[in-house]
Protein backbone atom coordinates (compact mmCIF):
# COMPACT_ATOMS: atom_id res chain seq x y z
CA UNK A 1 0.00 0.00 0.00
CA UNK A 2 1.75 3.10 -1.22
CA UNK A 3 1.16 6.40 -2.98
CA UNK A 4 3.49 8.33 -5.28
CA UNK A 5 4.08 12.09 -5.08
CA UNK A 6 6.17 14.40 -7.24
CA UNK A 7 9.13 15.79 -5.31
CA UNK A 8 11.38 18.32 -7.05
CA UNK A 9 14.26 20.14 -5.36
CA UNK A 10 17.33 22.21 -6.16
CA UNK A 11 20.51 20.23 -6.62
CA UNK A 12 24.08 21.12 -5.73
CA UNK A 13 24.66 23.01 -8.98
CA UNK A 14 21.47 25.06 -8.68
CA UNK A 15 19.59 22.89 -11.18
CA UNK A 16 16.08 21.54 -10.65
CA UNK A 17 16.17 17.80 -9.93
CA UNK A 18 13.05 15.74 -10.57
CA UNK A 19 12.04 13.12 -8.02
CA UNK A 20 9.25 10.86 -6.87
CA UNK A 21 8.43 10.24 -3.23
CA UNK A 22 6.94 6.83 -2.48
CA UNK A 23 4.96 6.99 0.77
CA UNK A 24 3.22 4.33 2.84
CA UNK A 25 -0.51 4.90 2.50
CA UNK A 26 -2.55 5.75 5.62
CA UNK A 27 0.32 5.58 8.15
CA UNK A 28 3.30 7.71 9.10
CA UNK A 29 6.48 6.14 7.68
CA UNK A 30 8.62 4.26 10.16
CA UNK A 31 11.68 5.53 8.33
CA UNK A 32 12.63 7.74 5.38
CA UNK A 33 15.17 6.69 2.75
CA UNK A 34 16.87 8.11 -0.34
CA UNK A 35 17.41 5.79 -3.31
CA UNK A 36 20.34 6.51 -5.67
CA UNK A 37 19.86 4.92 -9.09
CA UNK A 38 22.46 3.18 -11.22
CA UNK A 39 24.88 4.85 -13.67
CA UNK A 40 22.51 5.91 -16.50
CA UNK A 41 19.23 4.37 -15.28
CA UNK A 42 17.20 7.23 -13.84
CA UNK A 43 14.49 7.30 -11.19
CA UNK A 44 11.93 5.55 -13.40
CA UNK A 45 13.99 2.45 -14.15
CA UNK A 46 12.16 -0.75 -13.40
CA UNK A 47 14.48 -1.70 -10.54
CA UNK A 48 14.29 1.73 -8.88
CA UNK A 49 10.50 1.88 -9.18
CA UNK A 50 9.83 -1.64 -7.92
CA UNK A 51 12.26 -1.43 -5.00
CA UNK A 52 11.06 1.96 -3.74
CA UNK A 53 7.39 1.02 -4.02
CA UNK A 54 7.98 -2.29 -2.27
CA UNK A 55 9.78 -0.45 0.55
CA UNK A 56 6.86 2.00 0.83
CA UNK A 57 4.52 -0.97 1.22
CA UNK A 58 6.77 -2.06 4.11
CA UNK A 59 6.32 1.32 5.83
CA UNK A 60 9.46 3.11 4.58
CA UNK A 61 9.04 6.35 2.61
CA UNK A 62 11.61 6.57 -0.21
CA UNK A 63 12.71 9.41 -2.47
CA UNK A 64 14.03 8.37 -5.90
CA UNK A 65 15.23 11.13 -8.16
CA UNK A 66 17.06 11.69 -11.43
CA UNK A 67 20.65 12.80 -11.04
CA UNK A 68 21.55 15.91 -13.07
CA UNK A 69 21.38 15.46 -16.83
CA UNK A 70 19.08 12.43 -16.66
CA UNK A 71 15.32 11.96 -16.97
CA UNK A 72 13.40 15.02 -15.83
CA UNK A 73 16.36 16.72 -14.14
CA UNK A 74 18.24 19.73 -15.47
CA UNK A 75 22.00 20.18 -15.84
CA UNK A 76 24.90 18.27 -17.37
CA UNK A 77 25.35 14.52 -16.97
CA UNK A 78 26.31 14.21 -13.30
CA UNK A 79 29.78 13.10 -12.26
CA UNK A 80 30.31 10.96 -9.18
CA UNK A 81 31.21 14.00 -7.06
CA UNK A 82 28.04 15.78 -8.24
CA UNK A 83 25.92 12.75 -7.39
CA UNK A 84 27.26 12.74 -3.84
CA UNK A 85 26.56 16.47 -3.50
CA UNK A 86 23.04 16.01 -4.91
CA UNK A 87 22.33 13.29 -2.33
CA UNK A 88 23.14 15.89 0.31
CA UNK A 89 20.76 18.33 -1.39
CA UNK A 90 18.04 15.66 -1.46
CA UNK A 91 18.48 15.02 2.26
CA UNK A 92 18.22 18.73 2.98
CA UNK A 93 15.01 19.03 0.92
CA UNK A 94 13.46 16.05 2.71
CA UNK A 95 14.38 17.47 6.12
CA UNK A 96 12.74 20.77 5.21
CA UNK A 97 9.61 18.78 4.37
CA UNK A 98 9.72 17.19 7.86
CA UNK A 99 10.95 13.90 6.37
CA UNK A 100 14.56 13.73 7.54
CA UNK A 101 16.15 10.60 6.01
CA UNK A 102 17.77 7.92 8.13
CA UNK A 103 18.52 5.35 5.42
CA UNK A 104 20.49 5.51 2.16
CA UNK A 105 20.09 2.90 -0.58
CA UNK A 106 22.21 2.86 -3.74
CA UNK A 107 22.14 0.74 -6.88
CA UNK A 108 25.37 0.22 -8.87
CA UNK A 109 27.22 3.57 -9.04
CA UNK A 110 24.47 4.90 -6.78
CA UNK A 111 25.73 2.40 -4.20
CA UNK A 112 29.17 3.96 -4.32
CA UNK A 113 27.56 7.41 -4.02
CA UNK A 114 25.57 6.58 -0.88
CA UNK A 115 28.69 5.19 0.82
CA UNK A 116 30.47 8.46 0.05
CA UNK A 117 27.50 10.60 1.13
CA UNK A 118 26.62 8.82 4.38
CA UNK A 119 29.17 10.68 6.51
CA UNK A 120 28.09 14.03 5.07
CA UNK A 121 24.37 13.71 5.89
CA UNK A 122 23.30 14.14 9.50
CA UNK A 123 20.98 11.49 10.89
CA UNK A 124 21.85 8.60 8.57
CA UNK A 125 21.71 5.38 10.57
CA UNK A 126 22.34 2.72 7.90
CA UNK A 127 23.37 2.23 4.26
CA UNK A 128 22.43 -0.49 1.77
CA UNK A 129 24.05 -1.12 -1.62
CA UNK A 130 22.91 -3.24 -4.58
CA UNK A 131 25.45 -4.32 -7.22
CA UNK A 132 27.82 -1.51 -6.23
CA UNK A 133 31.39 -1.22 -7.59
CA UNK A 134 34.28 -1.10 -5.15
CA UNK A 135 35.89 1.75 -7.11
CA UNK A 136 34.39 4.38 -9.37
CA UNK A 137 36.98 3.82 -12.11
CA UNK A 138 34.90 0.78 -13.03
CA UNK A 139 32.28 3.17 -14.43
CA UNK A 140 34.79 4.82 -16.76
CA UNK A 141 35.18 1.51 -18.59
CA UNK A 142 31.74 2.19 -20.12
CA UNK A 143 33.27 5.11 -22.01
CA UNK A 144 35.53 2.76 -23.97
CA UNK A 145 37.47 4.37 -26.81
CA UNK A 146 35.81 7.73 -26.08
CA UNK A 147 37.82 8.21 -22.87
CA UNK A 148 40.88 9.62 -24.66
CA UNK A 149 38.70 11.76 -26.95
CA UNK A 150 36.94 13.32 -23.95
CA UNK A 151 40.24 14.13 -22.24
CA UNK A 152 41.65 15.72 -25.39
CA UNK A 153 38.55 17.43 -26.85
CA UNK A 154 36.82 18.22 -23.56
CA UNK A 155 33.65 16.23 -24.33
CA UNK A 156 32.18 13.51 -26.53
CA UNK A 157 28.86 11.86 -27.26
CA UNK A 158 28.95 8.34 -25.87
CA UNK A 159 26.36 5.63 -26.49
CA UNK A 160 25.60 3.75 -23.24
CA UNK A 161 22.83 1.20 -23.01
CA UNK A 162 21.56 2.23 -26.43
CA UNK A 163 21.29 5.95 -25.51
CA UNK A 164 23.51 8.90 -26.33
CA UNK A 165 25.09 10.91 -23.49
CA UNK A 166 27.24 13.99 -23.72
CA UNK A 167 30.12 13.25 -21.36
CA UNK A 168 32.44 16.11 -20.43
CA UNK A 169 36.02 16.06 -19.15
CA UNK A 170 34.79 17.28 -15.74
CA UNK A 171 32.84 14.02 -15.40
CA UNK A 172 36.05 12.01 -15.72
CA UNK A 173 38.02 14.25 -13.39
CA UNK A 174 35.36 14.12 -10.66
CA UNK A 175 34.68 10.38 -11.00
CA UNK A 176 38.17 8.89 -11.37
CA UNK A 177 40.03 7.52 -8.35
CA UNK A 178 37.25 7.37 -5.75
CA UNK A 179 38.29 4.12 -4.06
CA UNK A 180 35.55 2.82 -1.81
CA UNK A 181 37.98 0.84 0.32
CA UNK A 182 39.51 4.10 1.51
CA UNK A 183 36.10 5.60 2.26
CA UNK A 184 35.03 2.50 4.18
CA UNK A 185 38.02 2.81 6.52
CA UNK A 186 36.29 5.84 8.03
CA UNK A 187 32.75 4.56 7.48
CA UNK A 188 30.83 4.34 10.77
CA UNK A 189 27.41 3.12 9.61
CA UNK A 190 25.85 -0.35 9.47
CA UNK A 191 26.25 -1.59 5.90
CA UNK A 192 24.22 -4.08 3.87
CA UNK A 193 25.94 -5.29 0.69
CA UNK A 194 23.65 -7.02 -1.83
CA UNK A 195 25.08 -8.44 -5.03
CA UNK A 196 24.30 -11.09 -7.60
CA UNK A 197 26.98 -13.72 -8.27
CA UNK A 198 25.79 -13.69 -11.91
CA UNK A 199 26.13 -9.90 -12.32
CA UNK A 200 27.94 -9.50 -15.66
CA UNK A 201 28.37 -5.71 -15.40
CA UNK A 202 29.81 -5.37 -11.89
CA UNK A 203 31.43 -8.63 -10.85
CA UNK A 204 30.88 -10.28 -7.48
CA UNK A 205 34.51 -9.51 -6.58
CA UNK A 206 33.43 -5.89 -6.01
CA UNK A 207 31.02 -7.00 -3.30
CA UNK A 208 33.80 -8.99 -1.63
CA UNK A 209 36.10 -5.95 -1.65
CA UNK A 210 33.40 -3.73 -0.13
CA UNK A 211 32.46 -6.25 2.53
CA UNK A 212 36.05 -6.94 3.57
CA UNK A 213 36.87 -3.23 3.79
CA UNK A 214 33.80 -2.31 5.87
CA UNK A 215 33.71 -2.42 9.63
CA UNK A 216 31.08 -4.25 11.62
CA UNK A 217 28.13 -4.22 11.73
CA UNK A 218 27.98 -5.36 8.12
CA UNK A 219 25.87 -7.88 6.24
CA UNK A 220 26.00 -9.55 2.83
CA UNK A 221 23.03 -10.99 0.90
CA UNK A 222 23.43 -12.82 -2.37
CA UNK A 223 20.84 -11.99 -5.05
CA UNK A 224 21.02 -15.42 -6.65
CA UNK A 225 20.11 -15.46 -10.33
CA UNK A 226 19.45 -11.72 -10.60
CA UNK A 227 20.88 -9.52 -13.33
CA UNK A 228 22.62 -6.22 -12.62
CA UNK A 229 19.54 -4.06 -13.26
CA UNK A 230 17.14 -6.31 -11.28
CA UNK A 231 14.80 -6.41 -14.27
CA UNK A 232 12.80 -9.34 -12.85
CA UNK A 233 10.04 -8.19 -10.51
CA UNK A 234 10.74 -11.04 -8.11
CA UNK A 235 14.40 -9.99 -7.69
CA UNK A 236 13.53 -6.34 -7.05
CA UNK A 237 10.83 -7.23 -4.52
CA UNK A 238 13.14 -9.69 -2.76
CA UNK A 239 15.81 -7.00 -2.45
CA UNK A 240 13.25 -4.56 -1.06
CA UNK A 241 11.97 -7.09 1.48
CA UNK A 242 15.49 -7.84 2.72
CA UNK A 243 16.33 -4.13 3.00
CA UNK A 244 13.11 -3.40 4.91
CA UNK A 245 13.72 -6.23 7.38
CA UNK A 246 17.37 -5.28 7.84
CA UNK A 247 16.64 -1.55 8.19
CA UNK A 248 14.09 -2.15 10.95
CA UNK A 249 16.99 -2.75 13.34
CA UNK A 250 18.63 0.58 12.52
CA UNK A 251 15.66 2.79 11.65
CA UNK A 252 12.97 1.55 14.02
CA UNK A 253 10.81 4.71 14.07
CA UNK A 254 7.37 3.09 14.33
CA UNK A 255 4.27 4.10 12.47
CA UNK A 256 1.56 5.63 14.60
CA UNK A 257 0.45 3.09 17.19
CA UNK A 258 -3.22 2.13 17.22
CA UNK A 259 -5.25 3.59 20.03
CA UNK A 260 -6.18 1.17 22.78
CA UNK A 261 -9.76 -0.09 22.83
CA UNK A 262 -11.77 -1.64 25.62
CA UNK A 263 -12.31 -5.38 25.64
CA UNK A 264 -15.19 -6.23 23.31
CA UNK A 265 -15.01 -2.86 21.54
CA UNK A 266 -14.15 -2.36 17.89
CA UNK A 267 -13.23 1.12 16.69
CA UNK A 268 -13.64 2.15 13.04
CA UNK A 269 -12.28 5.45 11.73
CA UNK A 270 -11.46 6.95 8.36
CA UNK A 271 -7.98 6.12 7.09
CA UNK A 272 -7.79 8.36 4.04
CA UNK A 273 -8.71 8.03 0.40
CA UNK A 274 -12.35 7.65 -0.61
CA UNK A 275 -13.55 4.66 1.43
CA UNK A 276 -10.65 3.16 3.42
CA UNK A 277 -11.23 2.66 7.15
CA UNK A 278 -9.01 1.64 10.03
CA UNK A 279 -10.58 -1.17 12.06
CA UNK A 280 -9.07 -1.44 15.54
CA UNK A 281 -9.82 -4.24 17.99
CA UNK A 282 -8.28 -4.63 21.47
CA UNK A 283 -5.36 -6.57 19.91
CA UNK A 284 -5.38 -6.00 16.14
CA UNK A 285 -5.51 -3.23 13.54
CA UNK A 286 -6.31 -3.61 9.85
CA UNK A 287 -7.85 -1.80 6.89
CA UNK A 288 -11.27 -2.18 5.34
CA UNK A 289 -11.88 -0.75 1.87
CA UNK A 290 -13.92 -1.07 -1.31
CA UNK A 291 -12.77 -2.56 -4.63
CA UNK A 292 -11.37 -0.31 -7.32
CA UNK A 293 -14.53 -0.97 -9.37
CA UNK A 294 -16.56 0.84 -6.68
CA UNK A 295 -14.15 3.76 -6.31
CA UNK A 296 -11.97 2.36 -3.52
CA UNK A 297 -8.33 1.37 -3.59
CA UNK A 298 -8.77 -2.30 -2.57
CA UNK A 299 -6.39 -1.98 0.38
CA UNK A 300 -8.47 -4.25 2.60
CA UNK A 301 -11.54 -6.47 2.72
CA UNK A 302 -14.94 -4.92 2.03
CA UNK A 303 -17.59 -4.61 4.78
CA UNK A 304 -19.43 -7.60 3.32
CA UNK A 305 -16.18 -9.57 3.13
CA UNK A 306 -15.77 -8.93 6.85
CA UNK A 307 -19.37 -9.98 7.51
CA UNK A 308 -18.92 -13.26 5.65
CA UNK A 309 -15.52 -13.75 7.28
CA UNK A 310 -17.08 -13.30 10.74
CA UNK A 311 -19.75 -15.91 10.02
CA UNK A 312 -17.36 -18.35 8.36
CA UNK A 313 -14.65 -18.16 11.03
CA UNK A 314 -17.17 -18.45 13.88
CA UNK A 315 -18.79 -21.43 12.15
CA UNK A 316 -15.47 -23.20 11.73
CA UNK A 317 -14.44 -22.52 15.34
CA UNK A 318 -17.75 -23.82 16.66
CA UNK A 319 -17.52 -27.06 14.63
CA UNK A 320 -13.90 -27.61 15.72
CA UNK A 321 -14.79 -27.01 19.37
CA UNK A 322 -17.63 -29.56 19.19
CA UNK A 323 -15.40 -32.12 17.44
CA UNK A 324 -12.70 -31.81 20.13
CA UNK A 325 -15.30 -32.13 22.88
CA UNK A 326 -16.73 -35.31 21.33
CA UNK A 327 -13.38 -36.81 20.34
CA UNK A 328 -14.20 -36.72 16.62
CA UNK A 329 -11.25 -37.04 14.24
CA UNK A 330 -11.85 -33.76 12.38
CA UNK A 331 -8.73 -32.71 10.47
CA UNK A 332 -9.79 -29.78 8.32
CA UNK A 333 -12.75 -27.43 7.88
CA UNK A 334 -13.28 -25.36 4.71
CA UNK A 335 -16.19 -22.93 4.38
CA UNK A 336 -17.19 -20.87 1.34
CA UNK A 337 -19.73 -18.07 1.74
CA UNK A 338 -21.52 -15.72 -0.65
CA UNK A 339 -23.90 -12.84 -0.06
CA UNK A 340 -26.56 -12.95 -2.78
CA UNK A 341 -27.35 -9.23 -3.11
CA UNK A 342 -25.83 -6.98 -5.76
CA UNK A 343 -23.54 -4.48 -4.01
CA UNK A 344 -23.61 -1.76 -6.68
CA UNK A 345 -27.39 -1.42 -6.61
CA UNK A 346 -27.11 -1.34 -2.82
CA UNK A 347 -24.81 1.66 -2.73
CA UNK A 348 -26.77 3.61 -5.33
CA UNK A 349 -30.41 2.96 -4.54
CA UNK A 350 -30.52 1.83 -0.91
CA UNK A 351 -28.19 4.50 0.47
CA UNK A 352 -29.31 7.43 -1.69
CA UNK A 353 -33.05 6.78 -1.90
CA UNK A 354 -33.74 4.61 1.12
CA UNK A 355 -34.70 0.94 0.99
CA UNK A 356 -37.74 -0.93 2.16
CA UNK A 357 -37.86 -4.37 3.73
CA UNK A 358 -36.09 -6.99 1.64
CA UNK A 359 -35.00 -10.60 1.84
CA UNK A 360 -31.28 -11.29 1.92
CA UNK A 361 -29.41 -14.59 1.85
CA UNK A 362 -25.98 -15.93 2.67
CA UNK A 363 -25.01 -19.17 0.95
CA UNK A 364 -22.65 -21.20 3.12
CA UNK A 365 -20.95 -24.37 1.88
CA UNK A 366 -19.13 -26.44 4.51
CA UNK A 367 -16.54 -29.10 3.70
CA UNK A 368 -15.30 -31.36 6.53
CA UNK A 369 -12.30 -33.68 6.29
CA UNK A 370 -11.32 -36.41 8.71
CA UNK A 371 -12.12 -39.94 9.89
CA UNK A 372 -15.74 -39.81 11.10
CA UNK A 373 -19.10 -41.40 10.36
CA UNK A 374 -21.90 -39.92 8.25
CA UNK A 375 -23.94 -39.48 11.44
CA UNK A 376 -21.12 -37.46 13.01
CA UNK A 377 -20.78 -35.36 9.87
CA UNK A 378 -24.49 -34.48 9.87
CA UNK A 379 -24.35 -33.61 13.56
CA UNK A 380 -21.40 -31.25 13.01
CA UNK A 381 -23.33 -29.51 10.20
CA UNK A 382 -26.26 -29.07 12.61
CA UNK A 383 -23.89 -27.60 15.20
CA UNK A 384 -22.74 -25.05 12.60
CA UNK A 385 -26.07 -23.24 12.96
CA UNK A 386 -25.37 -22.75 16.67
CA UNK A 387 -22.33 -20.56 16.20
CA UNK A 388 -22.78 -17.21 18.03
CA UNK A 389 -22.45 -15.07 14.89
CA UNK A 390 -25.02 -17.21 13.06
CA UNK A 391 -27.45 -16.78 15.96
CA UNK A 392 -26.82 -13.04 16.05
CA UNK A 393 -27.52 -12.63 12.33
CA UNK A 394 -30.71 -14.70 12.45
CA UNK A 395 -31.89 -13.29 15.76
CA UNK A 396 -33.74 -10.07 16.46
CA UNK A 397 -30.79 -7.75 16.17
CA UNK A 398 -31.19 -4.13 17.25
CA UNK A 399 -28.52 -1.52 16.51
CA UNK A 400 -28.54 1.47 18.86
CA UNK A 401 -26.82 4.56 17.48
CA UNK A 402 -25.57 7.48 19.51
CA UNK A 403 -23.67 10.56 18.39
CA UNK A 404 -21.48 13.18 19.98
CA UNK A 405 -22.61 16.80 19.50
Amino acid sequence: MHETESFAFTGHGGHRLDGRLERPRYVRPRAVAIFAHCFTCGKDSRGATLITRALAAEGIAVLRFDFAGLGGSEGDFASFATQVADLEAAAKALSEADLAPSLLIGHSLGGAAVIAAAGRIEGISAVATIGAPSDTDHVLHHLGDHLEEIEVEGEAVVKIGGRDFCVKKQFIEETRGALQRERLEEFNHPLLVMHSPTDNLVGIEHARALFEAARHPKSFVSLDGADHLLTRDADARYAAGVIAAWAARYAPSPAEEPKETLSGTVRVETAGGKFAQWVTTPSHRFLADEPVSYGGTDDGPTPYDLLLGALGSCTSMTIAMYARHKGIDLRHVSIELEHSRDHMSDTRSDVEEGAGERIEAIDRHIRLEGDFSEKQRKRMIEIADRCPVHRTLEGELHIHTTSEP
